[in-house]
């Protein structure tokens, strides 16, 4: 499931930010990608810009299942009472922890995978791995930059969403977990150009994004 953050133009300029915890749908405005999936087929350790951010490591699970907390308010032994389900949870209470480096998260269900992009840390490596529960793969990958940095440069781009009206319309900012601001426009070979100049070429990546529509009633 991809963990970010989306800002969309159509309906005003206005945050979704998808619930910290994976297991639920994002609500509100804009576009998200509710619902648990495997991730996108792509390019794993390529930067927007075509440098290769780093290597992917693995660990697997050790603890015994039901060592970790079950999610806030799901009932025991049902479907979200699962190792898997478990370890993410554990994983989005431990990035508050790893703000530094931690950068973000999604899920590959069908191989009870966490995947976690973050800048090299030993200790978050250790305390993601000591922590998972059997069953559990940990795929820990290489970036070079940070949550916190991305929401900030997703914050500065989403503040001039109508500025280059008349040229491009840019109509949706969102942070990737795989490490950089996706910026969706209409003219995307107009626009990546432009944005790049204002916002600097590192870690954005300017993409197509047809007309959004909102909801009415």
């Amino acid at each position: 499931m991809k963990h970010r953050t989306w800002i969309a133009a159509a309906i005003g300029t206005a945050a979704v930010t998808l619930a910290a915890g994976l297991w639920i749908d994002a609500l509100g405005t804009g576009h998200t990608d509710g619902g648990l999936k495997a991730d996108p087929v792509g390019a794993e350790g390529t930067s927007p810009s075509g440098e290769v951010s780093g290597g992917v490591t693995e660990c697997v699970g050790t603890q015994p299942p039901g060592s970790l907390p079950g999610l806030p308010g799901a009932p025991k032994g049902g479907s979200d009472d699962t190792p898997l389900y478990r370890t993410l949870a554990y994983i989005d209470l431990t990035k508050r922890r790893h703000a530094a480096v931690f950068t973000g998260l999604s899920v590959d269900q069908p191989h009870q995978t966490a995947k976690v992009w973050r800048i090299p840390s030993a200790a978050l490596d250790a305390d993601l791995c000591g922590a998972a529960e059997k069953g559990v793969t940990i795929r820990l990958h290489d970036t070079d930059v940070n949550r916190t940095t991305l929401d900030a440069l997703a914050g500065r781009i989403s503040e001039d969403m109508r500025r280059w009206e008349g040229t491009f319309q840019m109509r949706v900012v969102g942070v990737d977990e795989r490490g950089y601001v996706d910026v969706g426009v209409d003219h995307p070979r107009k626009a990546e150009p432009i944005i790049k100049k204002e916002f600097g070429p590192r870690h954005i990546k300017v993409t197509y994004m047809g007309q959004i529509e909102a909801d009415v009633g």
